[in-house]
C-alpha cells in the first residue's frame, strides 16, 4: 500500500511537472499555427502571382498598350484636326489611320512570329534578312518568263520557312543560343540576298505580284488583309488547340515540360518556322509596294522594331508569357509615333529620340513595380502635406480651447 502511495504521488508529481511544459509547448505550437498559416497564405498568394502557362490575363495587360496607342492618336488629332477623317475614292478608304495601318503591316507580321519565338525564350535576329532574301527570290522569278504568281509566292513563303528551320534547328537540335544562332542568319542572309540580286537592285513589272503591296480589298489595302489574315490563322491555331499551352510550357520552363511529355525541340522548331513564313510574308509585301528588290534596305534593323512591338505588347522576354494581338498593338504604336514625329514637322534629326523616350515611357508605364514606387511616392507626398495640416488644425484647436478657459 504504501509502496502504491508513493507511486501515485510520484505520478502526480511528474504530471504536474510535465503538464506546464505541455501547456509551453501547446502555447508555442498555437502560436506557430498562424506563422505558418500566414506562410503558407503568401505562398499561395505568389504562386497566383508568377505567371502560368495556359493562365488566364488580366484587363490591365491590355490597358496600357491600348491606352498609349490612344493618346498618340489624340496628340496627332490636336496637331491636325483632320487626322481621323478617312475618304473613300477609286474603291479603296483613304486617310491617315488607314497610312498608318498600311505601313506597319511588315512589322506587324514580324512581330507576330517574333512573339512566338520570343514565347519559347528565344529571340530571332534574321528576320530582317529573311525579308530580303524572299523579296530577292521573288523578284528574280518574276523576271523568268511563263511562270506563274502561285510558283513564285510559293517559292518566296519556302524560302523563308526553310530560313526559320535553319534558326530553329540551329537553336532547339544544336543548342545554339538564339541570339547567336539568328545573328549568324542576319549577317550571311543579307549577303546571300546580294549574290541573288547580284550585287544589283532587280525591279519587275507584274500587276499580280505587286497587289500583293499596293492593291485593296474591300477598301482597304492588301497588307491589312494579309496581317488580318497571319492574325487569325495563328490566333486560332494557338488557343484553340494546346500548341499555344506547349509553346508557353516550353518558355516557362523547358526542362519541365519536357518531363511532362512535350517535345520542346519540336516546338521551338515550329516557332521558328512560323517566325520565317512571317518574314518571308513581309517581306513579299516590301518587295510588291517598291516592285523591286533592293538587299541592303529591305527589311533594315525592322528585327528590332519587331522586337520592341513584342515587348510593347507585354510579352516576357524570358519566355512564356506572350500576345500576338498585343504585338501587333505594338507596331502600330511605332508607326503611329513614327506619323506623329512627321505630322508634328519636328526637325528629323530629333526622330531617334523621341522615338525612344516615348517607348521608355510605354513600358514604364507598363511595368507593375514602376507603378508601385510611383504610387508610393505619391501617397508619402499626400501624408507629408496632411501632417502639417493637422498640426495646424490641433494648434488652432488647443489655442481656442485655451482662450475659452
Amino acid at each position: 500500500m504504501k509502496s502504491s502511495a508513493e507511486t501515485l504521488s510520484s505520478t502526480r508529481m511528474s504530471a504536474e511537472l510535465i503538464s506546464p511544459q505541455m501547456n509551453e509547448s501547446e502555447a508555442h505550437s498555437s502560436e506557430r499555427q498562424p506563422r505558418m498559416q500566414e506562410s503558407h497564405k503568401t505562398m499561395v498568394q505568389e504562386k497566383n502571382a508568377r505567371y502560368q502557362a495556359g493562365k488566364s490575363t488580366s484587363i490591365g495587360r491590355y490597358l496600357w498598350p491600348l491606352l498609349a496607342l490612344s493618346i498618340l492618336l489624340l496628340a496627332n488629332l490636336f496637331i491636325d484636326s483632320n487626322f481621323f477623317n478617312i475618304s473613300y475614292q477609286d474603291d479603296r478608304l483613304y486617310g491617315s489611320l488607314i497610312d498608318i495601318l498600311n505601313r506597319s503591316a511588315p512589322v506587324a507580321l514580324l512581330s507576330i512570329g517574333m512573339s512566338l519565338v520570343i514565347a519559347t525564350g528565344g529571340i530571332d535576329l534574321s528576320v530582317g534578312a529573311v525579308m530580303a532574301i524572299a523579296g530577292a527570290v521573288c523578284a528574280n522569278l518574276l523576271l523568268v518568263p511563263d511562270i506563274s504568281l502561285v510558283t513564285v509566292i510559293a517559292a518566296g513563303l519556302i524560302v523563308g520557312l526553310l530560313a526559320g528551320c535553319i534558326n530553329g534547328g540551329l537553336v532547339s537540335f544544336l543548342g545554339i543560343q538564339p541570339i547567336v544562332a539568328t545573328l549568324l542568319l542576319m549577317v550571311a542572309g543579307r549577303g546571300v540576298a546580294q549574290l541573288i540580286n547580284q550585287g544589283q537592285i532587280i525591279t519587275f513589272q507584274h500587276p499580280g505580284f505587286a497587289a500583293i503591296g499596293v492593291g485593296q480589298f474591300l477598301g482597304l489595302p492588301m497588307p491589312v488583309w494579309i496581317v488580318i489574315g497571319m492574325l487569325t490563322f495563328s490566333q486560332l491555331l494557338l488557343r484553340k488547340t494546346a500548341l499555344g499551352l506547349f509553346i508557353e510550357a516550353v518558355g516557362c520552363n523547358a526542362k519541365a515540360s519536357r518531363y511532362l511529355g512535350i517535345n520542346d525541340k519540336s516546338i521551338k522548331l515550329f516557332a521558328y518556322g512560323i517566325a520565317g513564313l512571317c518574314a518571308a510574308l513581309a517581306g513579299m509585301i516590301s518587295t510588291a509596294d517598291i516592285q523591286g528588290s533592293d538587299a541592303n534596305n529591305a527589311g533594315l534593323w525592322l528585327e528590332l522594331d519587331a522586337v520592341l512591338a513584342v515587348v510593347i505588347g507585354g510579352a516576357a522576354l524570358t519566355g512564356g508569357r506572350f500576345s500576338l494581338i498585343l504585338s501587333v498593338v505594338g507596331a502600330l504604336i511605332i508607326q503611329t509615333l513614327a506619323t506623329t514625329i512627321i505630322v508634328s514637322g519636328l526637325p528629323a534629326k530629333f526622330n531617334l529620340l523621341i522615338k525612344a523616350i516615348v517607348i521608355l515611357t510605354v513600358l514604364l508605364l507598363q511595368s507593375a513595380k514602376f507603378r508601385r514606387q510611383l504610387s508610393a511616392l505619391f501617397t508619402s507626398k499626400r501624408q507629408t502635406d496632411a501632417k502639417p495640416a493637422e498640426k495646424g488644425t490641433s494648434a488652432k484647436a488647443s489655442t481656442a480651447t485655451g482662450e475659452k478657459l
